[in-house]
């Protein structure tokens, strides 16, 4: 049975921002394998826009890179599910901005969105719908968001298994 741990981008920041560029993408988590194989299954969102009046959403993005993971950020201890599970052999990292994306052609894992004030989110259907990172690959899975509008804030919430 597999180890399930989340990725409290919360504890790293209050709110993430998308980019003060419109419709620009922002590389704003990732999740890399120790030795053991990654699956990430669950990604939550929630716009953290109180009072706009603009009509406008936040689009959020799961991506593979298979060439090299990607780097940066702050550094966030994923949370075992499970308290008396083994820590987790995955590395992981979150920043509004900061965060160095990997190299390749990333592979696309999964999309959703949220409106600026409202939640989203997207889980793996199934066991064949998650995203795979090879233990000790030099890949990673990282979330990204992008909007039309400018410096919106947001949280976010991801979840895998070892």
């Amino acid at each position: 049975m597999p180890f399930v741990y989340s990725v409290p981008t919360k504890l790293v920041a209050d709110t993430f921002a998308t980019s003060a560029t419109p419709g620009t993408e922002v590389d704003f988590m990732f999740v890399k394998p120790g030795t053991r194989n990654i699956a990430l299954t669950l990604l939550q969102v929630i716009g953290r826009a109180a009072g706009l009046t603009a009509l406008s959403g936040i689009a959020f993005r799961l991506k593979r890179w298979p060439t090299t993971a990607s780097t940066g950020g702050t550094a966030v201890t994923a949370q075992s599910k499970d308290p008396g599970a083994q820590a987790a052999k995955a590395t992981c990292g979150a920043a509004s901005a900061g965060v160095t994306s990997g190299t390749g052609t990333a592979v696309f894992v999964g999309a959703c969105g949220c409106g600026v004030s409202g939640p989203g989110g997207w889980t793996a259907r199934d066991q064949d719908s998650v995203g795979v990172v090879e233990g000790s690959a030099t890949m990673s899975i990282d979330g990204f968001c992008a909007s039309g509008t400018a410096s919106l804030n947001y949280e976010a919430y991801a979840e895998f298994m070892e």
